[in-house]
């Protein structure tokens, strides 16, 4: 059990890394990433701190704890530069904020997150046909997320991604301490947003490929 987006008050959330994965081992996770927000302001020192972070989390821990980040309302052409630096600095996930359509989100930025060294596209909003095939052909994860507002668009999400064969995960995008839901009630999410039970044992299964590469990297 996972969940890949969560944030910490390294940015917007209200807790400590630490909370933050007890939090989560708590409610029965065995694999998190904390994806606090960033752009070039603070990209150097939050990459810095969940990498530390995570270096020191107990490796005997009943949770393993995987370093991100969020490329956050960036202009769409920093993308590319920025993934690229997270990449170096040791951030196993990356994700971007892509086109929701409860914040005003610059034009292109779907498209051109996708041309970066992304692992997830976080809820995409109403993502175009070209843009899920995009996703599909460089293997990225378009969000299912059960975080009030983005998830107004998950059904057409899952609609793309059985169109063009892109590459779903679910994911809490959690801030706050009742943000962390359960596993079970994550699924729920998935399940009440359309997705068949079939569907979500194949996010699972993509999603472990893409923990055991990260893993290893």
């Amino acid at each position: 059990m996972y969940n890949l987006h969560a944030h910490t008050f390294l940015s917007d959330g209200q807790l400590l890394p630490s909370e933050v994965a007890v939090r989560y081992q708590d409610k029965g996770y065995a694999v998190i990433a904390i994806t606090d927000h960033v752009d070039y302001s603070n990209i150097k020192q939050i990459a810095k701190s969940v990498v530390e972070f995570c270096r020191r989390w107990p490796k005997n821990s009943g949770i393993k704890v995987l370093p991100g980040v969020e490329l956050t309302h960036l202009p769409p052409e920093q993308f590319k530069p920025l993934a690229s630096l997270a990449r170096k600095e040791g951030i196993k996930i990356i994700i971007a904020h892509g086109e929701t359509p409860v914040e005003p989100v610059a034009k292109d930025t779907n498209r051109l997150a996708l041309m970066a060294d992304i692992d997830i596209l976080a809820h995409p909003g109403l993502i175009s046909d070209e843009d899920t095939k995009l996703a599909k052909d460089r293997g990225i994860f378009l969000e299912i997320t059960s975080r009030k507002g983005h998830s107004q668009t998950n059904a057409h999400v899952i609609k793309q991604a059985r169109k063009f064969g892109a590459k779903l995960i679910l994911n809490n995008d959690s801030h706050t301490p009742e943000d962390i839901i359960s596993p079970a009630e994550l699924i729920k999410v998935g399940l009440d947003f359309g997705l068949t039970p079939s569907e979500i044992d194949k996010i699972y299964e993509d999603v472990k490929v893409l923990l055991t590469k990260k893993e290893g990297r």
